[in-house]
């Protein structure tokens, strides 16, 4: 019999696509369940310091030179020739009501003279103009969630949104392979299992930095969402596009040195005070991020591995800003309050000394394949954020386009949501089935060395980290397929096995793509290949199987993919 109720969609992560999606969807009166596997703001975005690039020449204090073209153009420049055109165009159509949207929930991003002012709008690597807002200088992140996280509680406390704080993902649940029916998880303290049924579920689980042992991720992005995507038989796309963010704090901890700091002015400098980008890009500094990556990658080799230097000491600031008039560092500190806190606390006055840095994995353009409305080739099953794959990104992110993905696939996931469970046949939705088996993939017994997160995460760095090629890439497939994942539930042993998958999936990628494009870039074939401007969207062959080793098929699709899968 059916039953007349309100639809529940589950939404796993609190960063800015996971709370927008909520926010959304909530507002559209159906019932959400937001999960947030550790603090609600243990994320990648409340440690983006950038900012968030938008179009806002529509916009009251906007930016007058900027137009939807040039920022497409953008887009698709850094994105090397595999962007979705109309994913893009989306974007960017979208990015002003996306900054509308955050500013009517209580962000307040950086202006020139005060309130009403004009905003603050910085330049980046492969931008054409200065179109990217602030807040609090290089804490832009950590300001929109803030204002999410408050709009988030105040739902909360009125009753329109319940958070499960500290539950962590565990899998998909999808009775005999058709449509999720609701997700298993950990909960705080005592990693007890729990099933949540849902209509409908949406990852915003993040990326994956902790492949690597240099990352400027949380701890807790593992990969999550996109190893119980793989494993529910979804499909994901571009995983071999990892982005080193080149200018982390050569120190533990590997603290991001925004690319906001070179727009300023900050330039590069091998260990005899040399720059050495001048010669390797047209825009020096300035150029996009896996070229800036790869020449810091291959100076530091050439001086026996110590690292390059990010030089500000010359730095001043702009006549006419807010900060006219002061000295360097007065400038840095007011500019950039937390780099400079951080920095300064590791003993360095980057006013009268350069900053020893070092690339470390910042985002990944791959994850899950999604259409333009988040929807993924599972029914039921929704990914936003950077653990999906919208064709956005291309093979290079173009820098603080993240953020805006976020705000806008977020607000638009909630949209899809609303017709796909409200407006689709019939008015009624069925309760979710209780499964009696949800297919879950643990790690299976093998024969091969036990699973070592450190040996691991050196090993990816060493065969798929910035600089690649086909032999290391080979040996680090054999070595990864010879892994035995750890066993139980608890939440590391879980991390290492969503680790592990992802890892795998990557390098399987990596190994196919027998060309050097945007963040990928292989010594053995250094030049792009045009008969490889496409992008390439895998699956795990069984994924109803449950093994070790699953292999991993693959399969070409142009941008119109979704249109020869069945709809959600």
């Amino acid at each position: 019999m059916t039953t007349h109720r309100t639809p529940r969609v589950v939404v796993v992560g609190s960063g800015i696509a996971g709370l927008t999606a909520a926010l959304e969807a909530s507002a559209r009166g159906l019932d959400v369940v937001l999960l947030s596997k550790a603090g609600l703001a243990d994320t990648n975005t409340a440690r983006a310091q950038g900012g968030i690039a938008a179009m806002t020449a529509s916009l009251p204090g906007g930016q007058a030179g900027d137009t939807a073209l040039l920022h497409v153009q953008d887009t698709l420049a850094a994105g090397a020739g595999l962007c979705d055109d109309d994913a893009v165009r989306t974007l960017v159509r979208a990015s002003a009501a996306a900054v509308s949207g955050l500013v009517e929930r209580g962000v307040e991003f950086d202006r020139t003279a005060g309130p009403d002012s004009p905003w603050v709008e910085g330049l980046e690597g492969a931008h054409s103009v200065p179109r990217i807002l602030h807040a609090g200088g290089d804490a832009t992140g950590r300001e929109i969630e803030r204002a999410l996280l408050a709009a988030a509680l105040d739902a909360e406390a009125r009753g329109r949104l319940r958070i499960l704080r500290r539950t962590m993902l565990l899998d998909l649940v999808v009775p005999a392979g058709h449509r999720v029916t609701g997700v298993l998880v950990l909960e705080s303290p005592d990693d007890r299992v729990r099933r949540l049924p849902a209509d409908a579920v949406v990852l915003a689980t993040g990326g994956a930095g902790q492949l690597y042992p240099h990352t400027t991720n949380p701890a807790v992005a593992t990969g999550d969402g996109i190893a119980a995507a793989l494993r529910a038989g979804a499909a994901v796309a571009d995983l071999e596009f990892v982005q080193f963010h080149p200018t982390a704090l050569a120190a533990p901890g590997c603290f991001l040195v925004s690319e906001a700091v070179r727009g300023e002015g900050a330039v590069l400098r091998d260990a005899t005070g040399r720059r050495f980008l001048e010669g390797a890009h047209p825009r020096a500094e300035l150029a996009p991020r896996d070229v800036v990556a790869r020449e810091n990658v291959r100076r530091s080799l050439e001086q026996g591995g110590r690292p390059v230097l990010l030089d500000c000491t010359g730095m001043l600031p702009p006549e006419g800003g807010p900060h006219a008039g002061r000295t360097t560092a007065e400038f840095l500190a007011r500019r950039f309050p937390t780099i400079d806190a951080a920095v300064r606390a590791h003993g360095i006055d980057w006013s009268r000394e350069p900053v020893p840095v070092t690339p470390a994995a910042h985002y990944l353009m791959g994850g899950i394949a999604t259409d333009d409305a988040a929807r993924t080739t599972v029914p039921g099953l929704y990914a936003v954020g950077e653990c999906a794959a919208t064709g956005v990104h291309g093979a290079n992110r173009l820098a603080s386009n993240s953020l805006l993905e976020g705000a806008v696939f977020g607000a638009r996931v909630a949209a899809a949501l609303a017709a796909d469970l409200r407006d689709g046949p019939g008015p009624r939705i069925r309760p979710a089935p209780v499964a009696s088996a949800p297919r879950v993939l643990p790690g299976a017994a093998a024969d091969g060395p036990a699973f070592d997160r450190g040996g691991f995460q050196a090993a990816m760095w060493a065969g798929a980290g910035v600089l690649r090629d086909g032999p290391g890439l080979e040996a680090l497939a054999r070595r990864l397929a010879a892994l035995r994942p750890p066993a139980g539930l608890s939440r590391a042993a879980v991390e290492d096995r969503n680790l592990l998958a992802v890892g795998r999936a990557l390098v399987a990628a990596a190994l196919h793509r027998t060309e050097s494009r945007g963040a990928h870039h292989r010594a053995d074939t250094p030049v792009p290949d045009p008969a490889q401007a496409r992008r390439t969207f895998w699956r795990v062959a069984e994924p109803a199987a449950v093994r070790t080793g699953t292999s991993l098929t693959r399969s070409y699709a142009p941008n119109d993919m979704f249109e020869r899968i069945p709809a959600c």
